[in-house]
C-alpha cells in the first residue's frame, strides 16, 4: 500500500473497465487478516463526471452513479484469506437505486506481507451480475500482486485479468499500480492508476483504453479502523472524468479503544 522512475516507465499503463463504474477501486498489497480474524471494508464511490451513454440497455450509466459494497473476510491460514463482497449495490440517476449482484473471493499471499522488502500474492473473485451492473452473468477476475516496500516508499503493481467465460481470446487485461509515501506508521500518501487495455487478441486503440489517475491519503485510527479516500480523473475519453473512492477497513476482532497490535 518503490528505482521509482525506471520502474513508472516500465509499468505505466495501469483495474477498471473501460465502461466505467466498478465496486471496488483498490489497489491490493497483499496483507492477509491473521487467521480466525473478522475484517469488514465498505467500498463507496461516486463518479461526479462520467461517461454519460450506457454501456448497453439497461445498464447502470455512470455519469450521476454511486456504487458500492461491504466486502466481508476472515483469516483462514497464514497465506490464505477468504472474502465476500454481499451486496454488490449502485444508484443510477434514471433507475434509482438497485443490487447487481455479489462476488465471493480467495486472496493468497506470502505470510506477514506488510514486513518484507519484496512481496507476491494473488486474488482471484467470482461475480455473479445483475443485468444491471453487467450483460454478462457471470464474470471473474485474477489479481496477481506485486510489490516492494523500499524504505518509506511502496510500490504495487496488479496484472489483473478479466473474463466473462466467453473464451480465452476475449481475455481482458486491466492492470493497476500504487506508488506510496509513508509520512508516519499512520499516514500515506499515493498515487494509483487504474486501466483497460481491453482483450489480449484485439488491443484497444489509445483513445479507446480506459485510464484514470488517483490521488489517495491513507490513516489509521489505531483501534481497527482504516481509511482510504481519494479522487481520480481520467486520462482519456474513454474514461470517468472525475471520480471520488472512500475505503472503510474494521478489524471486527478490535474492540473500540484498543489498539491494533
Amino acid at each position: 500500500m518503490r528505482r521509482v522512475c525506471l520502474l513508472l516507465l516500465a509499468l505505466t499503463g495501469i483495474c477498471g473497465r473501460a465502461t466505467a463504474q466498478t465496486d471496488e477501486i483498490q489497489v491490493y498489497d497483499g496483507g492477509l487478516a491473521p487467521p480466525g480474524v473478522f475484517n469488514l471494508t465498505v467500498h463507496t464511490n461516486y463518479i461526479q463526471s462520467g461517461i454519460s451513454e450506457a454501456a448497453y440497455p439497461g445498464a447502470v450509466t455512470a455519469d450521476g452513479s454511486v456504487n458500492g459494497v461491504p466486502e466481508w473476510a476472515v483469516g483462514v491460514t497464514r497465506w490464505m484469506e477468504l472474502g465476500l463482497y454481499l451486496p454488490v449495490y449502485s444508484y443510477d440517476q434514471h433507475m434509482g437505486w438497485g443490487i447487481d449482484g455479489w462476488k465471493p473471493r480467495a486472496l493468497f499471499a506470502v505470510p506477514n506481507a506488510d514486513d518484507r522488502r519484496f512481496f507476491y500474492g494473488a486474488n482471484f473473485e467470482f461475480s455473479v451480475n445483475r443485468q444491471r451492473w453487467d450483460e454478462h452473468h457471470y464474470t471473474s477476475e485474477v489479481r496477481p500482486i506485486v510489490g516492494w516496500h523500499l524504505m518509506s516508499v511502496d510500490i504495487i503493481v496488479n496484472p489483473i485479468v478479466d473474463t466473462a467465460y466467453d473464451g480465452l481470446k476475449n481475455l481482458d487485461f486491466a492492470p493497476s499500480m500504487r506508488i506510496a509515501y509513508k509520512r508516519s506508521p499512520r499516514l500515506s500518501l499515493a498515487a494509483e492508476e487504474y486501466a483497460d487495455y481491453g482483450p489480449f487478441s484485439d488491443m484497444y486503440s489509445a483513445h479507446e483504453q480506459s485510464h484514470q489517475l488517483f490521488g489517495v491519503v491513507d490513516y489509521t485510527f489505531g483501534w481497527g479502523l482504516d481509511l482510504e479516500a481519494g479522487v481520480g480523473f481520467g486520462l482519456t475519453d474513454a474514461t470517468d472524468n472525475r471520480t471520488f473512492k472512500l475505503i472503510l477497513a474494521r478489524d471486527l476482532n478490535v474492540r473500540h479503544g484498543a489498539t491494533k497490535n
